[in-house]
């Protein structure tokens, strides 16, 4: 569970949580509330929890649902804790013969930052020959520990050319990163416009591993989730130190304010400019067929453009995709009828509206908003996501500086 669901289980307290962990699913009311409880102690920082999570990894039984899933939830919440005393449970996991248990333990010791042994090194190598998802896996992890040895670069090589997306552009991305190979990233860069959703977001996540600068426009102008593209080009950019650089910063704008006007949206995904169609092809699961409508948002007049948004503001402003793209448009046009709007998607804490509250930072640009300074300020340094904090603290200077020059005058 990402972090930023954390909200979901905060209700439950550390107490609780450890004497769900374990106990018998037929003792317990909502067996749900067992792998709840796990999540909840990947939270705390108790040396009790640190111990009952370790317990749990350890000592559940994969062959009961409940057992299996929290032991899943287990692994996860050692990885989120980032001790490295739970190197050793997590390094015994990888021998199991739960897949699922097994992926969320190489994720978790790339979150601990492991430094494997050479005989760890044989392990994770050995795990290749398994599902996609996992062998997926094992090469990320490759990847973000930077494990570079002959044997793991002939065996990863070999995979660049597989027939499964998922691998190879996961091998790519390695060769990339920790042999310089860039130029097999190319491929990925043509993914980018796949008809299929899910090549596209793998190679967004593909090339946020092989760390890339030159790929950064590319990921700027896909049509695929802002979310997505916003961690893998900060990644790139953290790992290259260039987040002062004023190119970056022009780059990472036009990420953040996503005007589907910016992006390569394929005639397959364009959207009729006419209410009904509009609205279906917004709830529509790709996001590339989202953006289209957003596209037909952007070109439409300023009046039926606001006719559609007040429609759609009152019957499905709670669905947490429609409110994303309405306050993008709210602000990319420029309405300022519709501020309130604005207003209320900044101050939304709701997890899954995180994405609203960076297109309500820059609307705040665009429609001077100076009454929403203070939270500005307050999401510039508190935001989890840094891809709001970073939105903010742009959006605060240039309202600031903006400001002042008003004053001046």
């Amino acid at each position: 569970m990402a972090e930023r669901f954390d909200v979901l289980v905060q209700g439950i307290s550390e107490q609780e949580a450890l004497s769900l962990l374990m106990a018998q699913t037929s003792t317990v009311q909502r067996p749900a509330d067992r792998y709840f409880a796990a999540t909840r102690l990947g939270l705390s920082q108790t040396e009790e929890s640190l111990d009952a999570l370790l317990t749990a990894t350890s000592k559940l039984n994969i062959d009961e649902l409940y057992d299996r899933i929290t032991r899943r939830k287990a692994i996860e919440s050692l990885g989120r804790r980032k001790d490295k005393r739970a190197i050793p449970a997590l390094t015994n996991v990888l021998t199991c013969t739960d897949t699922e248990a097994v992926i969320n333990a190489i994720y978790a010791l790339v979150r601990i930052d492991w430094d494997p042994s050479e005989e760890d090194k044989d392990l994770l190598l050995s795990l290749l020959n398994g599902e996609c998802t996992l062998v997926r896996a094992v090469i990320q992890a490759h990847t973000r520990l930077n494990i570079k040895h002959s044997k793991a670069e002939k065996l990863i090589a070999e995979l660049c050319d597989h027939e499964q997306a998922l691998i190879a552009g996961a091998a790519r991305a390695y060769q990339a990163k920790l042999y310089g190979k860039n130029e097999l990233l190319n491929p990925l860069e043509t993914q980018l416009l796949d008809l299929t959703a899910g090549k596209r977001r793998s190679a967004v996540i593909d090339l946020g591993d092989a760390s890339d600068p030159n790929r950064i426009k590319s990921l700027v102008d896909a049509p695929i989730s802002m979310s997505l593209r916003a961690n893998s080009c900060f990644q790139i950019i953290d790992d290259q130190n260039q987040l002062q650089q004023k190119h970056v910063i022009s780059q990472l704008e036009v990420l953040l304010t996503d005007n589907p006007k910016h992006l390569k949206i394929r005639p397959e995904w364009q959207c009729k400019p006419n209410p009904e169609e509009i609205e279906r092809c917004l709830s529509h699961r790709d996001e590339a067929i989202q953006y289209g409508a957003a596209l037909s948002l952007m070109n439409l007049n300023s009046e039926d453009c606001l006719k559609i948004i007040n429609s759609m503001e009152e019957r499905l402003w709670s669905d947490y995709v429609t409110h994303y793209y309405l306050t993008c448009i709210v602000g990319l046009r420029q309405f300022s009828e519709k501020s309130y709007l604005v207003k209320s998607a900044l101050a939304e804490t709701t997890p899954q509206y995180t994405k609203s509250r960076v297109a309500a930072a820059w609307a705040c640009l665009k429609l001077d908003l100076y009454d929403q300074l203070d939270l500005l300020y307050q999401l510039s340094s508190s935001a989890y996501w840094k891809p709001l904090r970073w939105s903010c603290q742009q959006v605060f200077a240039r309202m600031i500086d903006k400001q002042q020059s008003q004053i001046e005058l």
